[in-house]
């Protein structure tokens, strides 16, 4: 091992760098932001800012002078223009040879087909010219089938579920014809999560494999511990020590999985960073997600992932109108609520579906499924208008 790296660039300033606060303040490490606005949440808690947009290498070339390990919130990002630095000798975590095969979502599919790992069916088809090629693919797929974006899709935008053949034409037509993946739909029993952390020392650490539920492709929620099977628990275990041992990858990756009614797991997404699915670990773990990500890329020894407490969930916070109000009582009314830790990322601006903050809730004991899905509904019915 060699020594710890004290300076901490992050490449993105919303709120999963905004999150890294505690981590770098107990690791007692220095953390500089690129980010494009001074007020993008992260912006308030590093000790330095650069400001630009994400894929803005120049803006990451005077982050490189100022730090001495970059690494990433989100994957926006320039990466020949990186590689460029890191050959002038800027060290990147995760490298940037691990995040090429999964920036485009086809190269992601390609990848994890190469190690085996279980995927659902995918097509791609590259512009106007693959036209004519449309109605074989659409027809090897099956309908319904998911159309995705191939770059820059996060948050269910750029995904789209499409029931007949007319939609997927008009859709790819609105999306300009640009590169796009067509995936069997997988009518899954559950959607479940890991986060998943390597070394330096090529230690891997695993966190507990959760059960996440979206809603318009947006999480929604999370709970932690999912209620699987030893057998499922494996098969997950599996898929994420595969995935990061053959990219030999330093950093923390959320990993996104299908469950199917006879207990096959598939892979989804792929996510070279923290995860909105690991949020309930800031206060639910040993060691939260984003203090993970900051003992990895700096060189020291990952922290335990056990849980503290028998069960956990997270209720993401979305907007639901288009807004600048704060919710200052609605946040009160939640942070009253027993267990309850209510993060506000401070965005100033509320949009339908924008992640403007969630709530973590901690048990002290198991609950059944009913009883958690009643914990979620109390929470979910103070922010939501009905």
């Amino acid at each position: 091992m060699g020594h710890t790296a004290k300076k901490i660039g992050i490449i993105g300033g919303g709120q999963l760098a905004w999150m890294m606060a505690d981590g770098a303040q107990a690791l007692d490490l220095h953390l500089t932001i690129q980010t494009p606005n001074q007020f993008d949440p992260a912006a308030t808690i590093a000790d330095d800012v650069v400001l630009g947009a994400i894929a803005d290498a120049k803006a990451t070339a005077l982050l490189a002078k100022q730090c001495d390990v970059i690494s990433f919130e989100n994957e926006f990002i320039d990466l020949p223009a990186l590689q460029h630095l890191e050959n002038q000798g800027t060290l990147f975590y995760p490298q940037l040879r691990c995040l090429e095969p999964l920036l485009d979502k086809y190269d992601q599919r390609r990848y994890c087909q190469s190690l085996e790992i279980p995927s659902p069916g995918f097509v791609t088809l590259n512009s106007e010219a693959d036209l004519p090629k449309l109605e074989a693919s659409v027809t090897e797929i099956g309908l319904p089938l998911v159309l995705k974006t191939r770059r820059h899709g996060y948050d269910g935008q750029g995904t789209f579920i499409l029931r007949e053949f007319e939609a997927v034409q008009s859709t790819w037509a609105r999306l300009g014809h640009q590169p796009i993946l067509l995936e069997a739909f997988v009518g899954f029993e559950r959607e479940l999560a890991v986060m998943a952390a390597r070394s330096q020392a090529g230690e891997i650490v695993l966190y507990p494999v959760v059960e996440s539920q979206q809603i318009d492709q947006v999480c929604r929620r999370v709970i932690a511990p999912a209620d699987v099977s030893d057998v499922v628990n494996q098969k997950v275990r599996h898929i994420a020590t595969t995935l990061l041992t053959q990219l030999n990858v330093v950093g923390i990756f959320g990993i996104e999985l299908f469950l199917t009614a006879d207990d096959q797991v598939l892979i989804n997404e792929i996510a070279p960073r923290t995860h909105n699915s690991g949020h309930y670990t800031l206060d639910a773990c040993v060691t939260s997600q984003f203090e993970q990500q900051l003992r990895a890329v700096s060189g020291l020894a990952l922290g335990s992932s056990d849980l503290k407490y028998p069960q956990a969930f997270m209720v993401n916070l979305l907007g639901f109108e288009s807004s600048t109000s704060d919710y200052q009582e609605r946040r009160a009314a939640l942070a009253v609520l027993p267990n309850a830790h209510v993060y506000w990322y401070g965005k100033g601006e509320s949009r339908p579906g924008r992640k403007l903050g969630h709530v973590t809730v901690t048990c002290d004991r198991t609950y059944s499924r009913d009883e958690i899905n009643q914990l979620i509904h109390q929470v979910e019915a103070l922010w939501y208008p009905v």
